[in-house]
């Protein structure tokens, strides 16, 4: 009987001899991983069985890589992975517990239901504490702010956080409120921006974030970005970044010069309406490119011109900007292509 299909996407994957950090295609089943170099390959490059595993998360392991997991075997082989955005990790994180659970207790994989039930500040359940800081009417709020000379968009202070954590009824002191937020810093929920913050972060303390008004973080999902110095070039560039960020995720996308395809971490943004594009390996400082959405047009297609039949297959969708520029892009699924559609449309309609 073949395995079930719990979940399957583009995940970064720490090599095991080599070290390196390459995007690969992993599939989740109810007893294993298997990681493939492509998705269109027939064979997985590796297989990690789940029976007698340990999965780790926060891992620490990488102190310049955020959004990290590690899955432990019982033969003690470690495996790293990486993942684009918050709740992608979420989801990954959430599927592999449940599948290591249901073997250990000899059960079928099935999900928990999602009904929310009351916790305690002792037992808060950290995943829905960031989407309460998110809220956009009762969440903390970002800001510009300007410190150590830079200034910083959508962030706020540490300070800000615990203030915000006392008066949500979250924890009953500043104390508490200090141990709470460094849970979700561990977690790769809130970030350090400033150099005070990630001099906080990196001191090995029992509380990482600090209770302080200089000390600015963000959120990991956020279009934070700091700005340095002003020039007119810098202002324009800088502009792209300033939309909320609307979706994100990893697709495959075809060159222009030799069109070949290669997968690419996208962030929508919209007002002024871009999609940058990143290779997932290194992070986000720079974007490898961008295109600017106001007034292009996204459609599905069955095709790309100039493409081998066997480099892509399926659920693939095209840009056309003002400029009348051509992207192919890939999603992985029919579902995602048509949710990346309906993202892209509606931010070239209503973004600048």
């Amino acid at each position: 009987m073949e395995p079930e299909r719990i979940r399957e996407g583009y995940l970064v994957k720490k090599g095991t001899v080599l070290n390196s950090w390459k995007v690969v295609w992993v599939v989740l089943s109810d007893d294993a991983i298997e990681y493939y170099k492509k998705k269109t390959d027939s064979s997985p490059k590796g297989m990690i069985p789940l029976n007698g595993a340990k999965l780790i998360t926060p891992c620490q392991d990488f102190s310049k890589r955020t959004l990290v997991f590690k899955v432990s075997t019982s033969k003690n082989q470690d495996h790293f992975f990486q993942a684009t955005h918050m709740e992608e990790r979420e989801y990954w994180i959430k599927d592999i517990k449940r599948a290591i659970s249901c073997l250990q207790g000899g059960k079928k994989f099935a999900r928990k239901s999602t009904r929310r039930s009351i916790r305690l500040p002792d037992s808060v359940n950290l995943s829905e504490l960031y989407v309460l800081m998110r809220d956009q009417d009762t969440g903390i709020k970002e800001l510009k702010l300007e410190k150590e000379k830079k200034i910083f968009n959508h962030c706020f202070s540490g300070s800000t956080v615990i203030d915000w954590l006392i008066s949500m009824e979250k924890v009953r002191n500043r104390a508490e409120g200090l141990m709470l937020a460094t849970g979700m810093m561990n977690e790769g929920f809130l970030q350090p921006a400033g150099e005070l913050s990630k001099q906080g972060s990196e001191s090995g303390a029992e509380s990482v974030l600090l209770d302080q008004p200089n000390a600015v973080y963000y959120f990991a999902d956020s279009g934070f970005f700091c700005e340095g110095y002003s020039s007119d070039e810098d202002t324009i560039m800088k502009e792209e970044f300033r939309g909320a960020i609307i979706k994100q995720g990893c697709l495959l996308k075809q060159g222009h010069r030799r069109k070949n395809w290669k997968v690419r971490k996208f962030i929508l943004r919209d007002d002024p309406a871009y999609i940058h594009y990143y290779d997932p390996c290194k992070g986000e400082e720079d974007p490898l490119g961008s295109i600017h959405l106001r007034g292009s047009v996204v459609t599905a297609v069955e095709y790309v011109p100039d493409a081998k039949k066997y480099d892509v297959n399926g659920n693939l969708f095209e840009i056309i900007t003002s400029d009348e520029i051509h992207y192919y892009l890939q999603a992985a699924t029919a579902e995602e292509r048509k949710d990346w559609i309906h993202a892209i449309q509606t931010v070239a309609k209503t973004g600048k």
